[in-house]
């Protein structure tokens, strides 16, 4: 009896803890099969393009559902996809040619620019010598290890070394270190850079330039033309070749041209050439801004932002190469030469003003910084509201000419709110 009771006993204690325990596991297992971790986010809004409320359906990252809204609750956001910025040298004190850049610096430069907005970066690095653009890609091909940050840099602009040495032309791309093109440079660069480098800024007339364009589409690398002085002939050659874009047009070009031959009138002329523009409203003034998008169209016009690591900084004098660069509220200024030094604004600010100075429309200059920068370096899973698209979205309102972010989505997933 005694050893009855015994048992007994410990079967009332195991069936007590088990009853306490129950709950415990019934909620595991509602978990289990009622949490579904791939389960659809909606993120609703007012279409940028057509101004129709709309909710957007994602799952796993991608949009597989777009509705259309009878209604739109009050203070509803305008609805996007993220901005693309195909040329950025840096950004709040990163620079991505710094050759001490670390991961977190990098990580810290994302994260600001998904504050304006911007889910997609091609980090430029410009002209050096060829050591130091080696560990320049070195370092940033880290990225492709980092499963968030390679979501937002799928490659790199290569700016320079193969650009015009003639003062103005060559902005402030340091004379010492530019020549001409040279593939077994290129190849290396590449190599280090895990095939990363996915577009490039040449001038055309510099020897080799034909047969390196060419070299450099059969690899898959895009070509723009850029801070040259090239002929018409020159630069209708280098197209033939496979060149399809102008690196910030209007820029990188001396301050005194030739009112007929110069480099701007062929590349505005071809109509093989998309262009990219520096939309802040210093580097080029309204009346180019008109004429530009006027001449290259709204399918073939692209923003970029061209800032620096200086962009966000307090304005005033800052070294860089040696190089007293000034920095003002809206622009980088190199006073040695008189030129400008780069960009001091994000591209969200691109898109206000040149809705400002062309009266383009929303949908037309957000398309500028979305849709027209993807096709052009065919990032074709980005870049539009799209069924089948990656969920890379932004939710913003515009006020007194500022595009005011409320939420960035990367891949379905929210990465920036405003408090």
């Amino acid at each position: 009896m005694l050893f009855f009771e015994i048992n007994f006993s410990i079967l009332k204690l195991m069936l007590k803890q088990f009853l306490l325990f129950l709950p415990i596991l019934f909620l595991i297992n509602f978990n289990t099969f009622c949490m579904k971790p791939d389960s659809t986010l909606v993120f609703e809004g007012i279409y940028y393009a057509d101004n129709h409320p709309i909710s957007v359906s994602v799952k796993n990252g991608k949009i597989i559902k777009i509705s259309r809204k009878t209604k739109v609750a009050a203070n509803k956001f305008y609805l996007a996809p993220g901005l693309i910025d195909l040329q950025i040298n840096g950004f709040m004190g990163v620079d991505f040619s710094d050759q001490n850049l670390t991961l977190e610096a990098i990580e810290k430069a994302c994260f600001e620019l998904q504050k304006v907005g911007v889910t997609t970066i091609l980090p430029t690095v410009i002209t050096n010598n060829q050591k130091n653009l080696v560990d320049s890609f070195t370092l940033l091909s880290v990225i492709f290890k980092n499963a968030e940050l390679s979501k937002s840099i799928p490659g790199f602009h290569l700016e320079g070394p193969y650009i015009s040495p003639k003062q103005g032309f060559r902005g402030v791309h340091l004379e010492k270190y530019i020549r001409n093109p040279d593939w077994t440079e290129l190849a290396e660069l590449q190599k280090v850079a895990q095939n990363g480098i996915k577009l490039i800024t040449l001038a055309p007339e510099s020897d080799g330039a034909i047969p390196f364009i060419q070299n450099c589409i059969k690899s898959g690398i895009k070509v723009s033309l850029g801070h040259h002085n090239g002929s018409t002939e020159q630069i209708n050659e280098a197209v033939n070749a496979g060149a399809s874009l102008s690196t910030h047009l209007g820029n990188g070009c001396a301050n005194l041209i030739d009112r007929h031959k110069n480099p701007l009138w062929p590349q505005l002329a071809n109509n093989k050439l998309s262009a990219t523009i520096i939309a802040d409203g210093f580097h080029l003034n309204t009346e180019e801004l008109q004429c530009f998008y006027k001449m290259k169209g709204q399918e073939n016009t692209i923003l970029v932002s061209d800032a620096l690591d200086l962009a966000g900084l307090a304005p005033g004098e800052y070294i860089r190469d040696g190089k007293t660069i000034l920095l003002t509220e809206n622009v980088a200024k190199y006073p040695a030469e008189n030129v400008l030094a780069g960009a001091a604004s994000s591209i969200d600010k691109c898109v206000v003003n040149m809705m400002k100075a062309t009266n383009c429309g929303l949908k037309n200059a957000i398309n500028m910084a979305t849709k027209n920068p993807a096709n052009a370096i065919d990032l074709n899973n980005i870049g539009e509201i799209k069924i089948g698209k990656l969920a890379n979205i932004i939710l913003f309102s515009i006020d007194n000419e500022k595009i005011m972010i409320e939420k960035t989505i990367l891949e379905g997933k929210v990465v920036y709110t405003k408090n």
